[in-house]
C-alpha cells in the first residue's frame, strides 16, 4: 500500500486535462507539495492560481520533456529546492491523428520524443534520488494504443508501444534488483478531453470520464499496483490478440468493435484547450 500523505508529487503535462486533475486529487489526498511541469506557460499560471486559492502548496516550471538537457537542469533545481520527489506522473503527451504519409519528419520525431523518450528522460533523471531515499513511485500514462494497432494514429501508437514496453520492463527491472521504487503503467482507451476530440468510441469501450479515470489512477497508486487498463475490454485486448490469428483479430477489432475506424472523425485539441 502507498499513500499520498506528506509526499512531494511531480506531474508532467500537469497544467490542464487529466494532469491537472491528478495533481489536484494528489493534494486532496494529503500530498505535501505539487510540482507541475508543462510547456504551456499560460496554462501553468491558471493552474497555479486555481490551486493556490485553495490553500495548496505548489510550484510550476516550463519544461518540454523532449528536451533532455532541460529535464536534467530542472531536476537539479527541484532536488535542490525540495530535497526529493516521491511520486512522478509521466503524463505529458501529444497526438497527431493522420495517416502516416501525412506526417512530417518533424512531427514523427516530436511525437516519439514527447510520448516515449520524454518519459524515460524524466524517470532517468529522478530515479537515482528515489533509490537513494529508499522510496518512490513512477506512474507512466501510456495508452491502450500501446496494445493494438490502429490506423490514423500510427506514430502515436508507436510511441505508446514504446512507452508500455519500457515502463513494464523498468518495473520488472526494479523488482529484480530489490528496489523499493515502484512503477505503474496506465493504459486507458480514449479519454473524453480535448486531446481526442471527435473520436468515435469503439463498441464496449465508451469514452472515459476524466474524473473517473483519474480517481482510478490514484487508487491504483495507493494500492501499489503495477498495471492499470481501462475500461474492461482493454484488459482483454492482449489475450484476444494472442489467441486469434492476425486476420481474424483485425476483422473483430475493425469490423465488429470499430477500433480501426475510431480516428476517422478525429478533430483534436483546439487552441483554447
Amino acid at each position: 500500500m502507498s499513500s499520498f500523505k506528506n509526499k512531494i508529487v511531480l506531474i508532467t503535462g500537469g497544467a490542464s486535462g487529466i494532469g491537472l486533475l491528478m495533481g489536484q486529487k494528489s493534494l486532496e489526498r494529503g500530498a505535501e507539495k505539487l510540482i507541475i511541469w508543462d510547456v504551456n506557460e499560460e496554462a501553468l499560471i491558471k493552474a497555479a492560481s486555481k490551486l493556490t486559492r485553495k490553500g495548496y502548496s505548489l510550484s510550476t516550471d516550463v519544461v518540454d520533456v523532449s528536451d533532455h538537457q532541460r529535464v536534467l537542469k530542472m531536476t537539479e533545481k527541484v532536488l535542490e529546492e525540495h530535497g526529493r520527489v516521491d511520486i512522478i506522473f509521466n503524463n505529458a503527451g501529444i497526438v497527431a491523428g493522420k495517416n502516416f504519409e501525412e506526417h512530417s519528419m518533424e512531427s514523427i520525431k516530436k511525437t516519439m520524443d514527447v510520448n516515449s523518450l520524454g518519459m524515460m528522460y524524466v524517470a532517468r533523471a529522478f530515479l537515482p534520488s528515489m533509490k537513494k531515499h529508499g522510496d518512490g513511485y513512477i506512474i507512466n500514462i501510456a495508452s491502450a494504443a500501446g496494445l493494438t494497432p490502429n490506423p490514423g494514429m500510427t506514430v502515436y501508437a508507436a510511441s505508446k508501444w514504446a512507452a508500455v514496453g519500457w515502463s513494464e520492463s523498468l518495473n520488472l527491472e526494479l523488482e529484480k534488483t530489490g528496489s523499493s521504487v515502484k512503477v505503474l503503467t496506465v493504459m486507458p482507451s480514449y479519454i473524453n478531453t480535448g486531446m481526442f476530440a471527435g473520436v468515435t468510441a469503439p463498441l464496449l469501450m465508451p469514452l472515459l470520464d476524466p474524473d473517473d479515470i483519474t480517481t482510478k489512477i490514484l487508487d491504483a497508486v495507493e494500492r501499489g499496483k503495477a498495471r492499470l487498463r481501462e475500461p474492461f475490454m482493454v484488459k482483454l485486448t492482449p489475450f484476444i490478440r494472442g489467441i486469434l490469428p492476425a486476420k481474424v483479430y483485425d476483422f473483430v477489432a475493425g469490423k465488429i468493435f470499430g477500433v480501426y475506424g475510431s480516428m476517422d472523425s478525429f478533430i483534436g485539441r483546439k487552441n483554447k484547450d
